[in-house]
């Protein structure tokens, strides 16, 4: 069966950087709905028409990925406004008081912010994707390819919660 609309797909995944550093791999097939929302649309694309067993190499400029590293998305907030605990790696949905006006628009700020330095009485945060900026290369073996459920299409997406491991994060 090729992959095509409606169709549920398991792929194992090696992510690099240009320089063939692994930055991600999977241990278990990736599963995504052809046609839904859990997967990079540049890929989508490179994937559409394939088949079992096929294996594919795809080079993605930041703008086909993660998107640009936007500088406005760095924060330094008062580390009054966070739990005594916080630390590097930590994250944060929206930050208490508001956002940037730049990023804020009409609604609340709902960007994920990263924790990236814990300074004094400073707490500097990122909400960027954490690969936003960067050229990748995607290894990919097509493991299995099957007909969506009536399920899987409504709702748009894969039976496997895993499977948004490549979705843009707002």
């Amino acid at each position: 069966m090729n992959i095509g609309p409606n169709t549920v797909v398991a792929l194992d995944i090696e992510l690099q950087d240009l320089w063939g550093n692994v930055l991600q791999k999977t241990d278990e097939p990736l599963l995504y709905l052809h046609g839904g929302d859990g997967i990079l649309p540049a890929l989508e694309r490179a994937l559409a028409g394939k088949t079992e067993g096929e294996r594919l190499e795809v080079r993605l400029e930041p703008e086909d990925a993660f998107g640009d590293y936007d500088e406005r998305l760095l924060r330094v907030e008062p580390r009054s406004r966070f739990p005594e605990s916080v630390e590097p790696g930590m994250q944060f949905e929206g930050i208490p008081g508001d956002a940037p006006a730049e990023t804020r628009g009409e609604r609340p700020d709902d960007t994920i912010y990263t924790v990236t330095d814990v300074a004094g009485d400073a707490v500097v945060l990122d909400g960027n994707h954490p690969l936003a900026g960067m050229a990748l290369k995607f290894l990919i073996r097509v493991d299995t390819v099957r007909p969506a459920t009536r399920d899987e299409i409504e709702r748009g997406s894969a039976a496997d919660a895993a499977s948004l491991l490549l979705r843009v994060v707002p």
